[in-house]
Order: C-alpha cells, then sequence, then structure tokens
C-alpha cells in the first residue's frame, strides 16, 4: 500500500472527544500534495492515526449548510 501524505493546513474545529482521546475534527488538509479540502474525520491523539473521514470542496461545503439549514426550517 503506498505511504499517504498529508497536511493539516487549518484545524476549524473539534466536534467531539472519545473517552480515548479520539477526536472527530473538521480541518483543511492537503493530501498526497493536493489541494486543500474540507475533511472531517476522526484522529487520534497526536495525529498519529485516522479514521475514515469525508473530504469536501468548498462548494460541497456551501451546498450542504444550504441543506442543513433548509432542514431546520
Amino acid at each position: 500500500m503506498a505511504e499517504l501524505k498529508y497536511e493539516i493546513v487549518e484545524n476549524i474545529g473539534v466536534l467531539s472527544e472519545s473517552p480515548k482521546g479520539w477526536t472527530k475534527e473538521l480541518n483543511v488538509v492537503s493530501w498526497n500534495g493536493r489541494s486543500p479540502k474540507y475533511d472531517l474525520r476522526d484522529w487520534a491523539p497526536g495525529k498519529e492515526k485516522m479514521g475514515k473521514g469525508v473530504t469536501m470542496t468548498a462548494d460541497e461545503v456551501k451546498q450542504l449548510k444550504d441543506i442543513l439549514h433548509n432542514r431546520d426550517k
């Protein structure tokens, strides 16, 4: 399996933390040197391990925001 390279460009916020210290975070991440995208996933303390997550472009985040906003009406 190829080595996965990532850089957390910006930490936007932590949504929750498990009893074992894993945090569910929204970050802006560059994966394998590509353009940064919004990224929502679980991270181990120290960021040495990560869970499966979802990456989204800025347009997809705006669309998600609109969907959630309209759902709450």
